[in-house]
């Protein structure tokens, strides 16, 4: 799976939000706090509004909000409302792909590698990210001997 400059960036967004819940940020404190390009932030900023996962407010006490508990936002929300579907083959749902031949069962194993991404992002709130406390089977594969080696 690969995490765009704008996945990255709407989480980290997401979780500065989460750690001033209830509380408003604005942009220019996020982008700060974050070290983010504040133009690029704005933008991914209107995706998350989009999306209803931020609020934002007007005025010289403005700024952004989540609009649900850290607790009941998770991951894969905030990166689907920015980048779209988790997983794609060539444009297409995993669902959506037809092969014939030797690879006729590729379908079925793209649709395993989603299903596994989903249990990640889909699976862990921005609450738990700021507390560290991931569920555990998340924890578990971070534990794995070669999690941490780039292929």
């Amino acid at each position: 799976m690969h995490i765009s400059a704008r996945g990255d960036y709407a989480v980290r967004a997401a979780l500065s939000l989460a750690a001033a819940h209830p509380n408003l940020l604005s942009a220019q404190v996020i982008a700060a706090e974050q070290d983010l390009p504040r133009k690029f932030l704005e933008a991914v900023l209107a995706d998350l509004r989009r999306a209803g996962i931020v609020r934002a407010q007007r005025g010289v006490e403005g700024g952004y909000l989540l609009v649900r508990p850290p607790a009941e936002v998770t991951v894969g929300a905030i990166l689907r409302a920015v980048d779209g579907p988790l997983a794609g083959v060539r444009g297409l749902r995993p669902e959506e792909t037809r092969y014939e031949g030797p690879a006729e069962n590729l379908p079925r194993f793209w649709v395993a590698v989603r299903a596994a991404v989903r249990r990640v992002v889909d699976e862990v709130s921005l609450a738990e990210l700021l507390s560290g406390r991931l569920p555990a089977h998340v924890k578990k594969l971070t534990a794995i001997p070669d999690a941490w080696e780039p292929r």
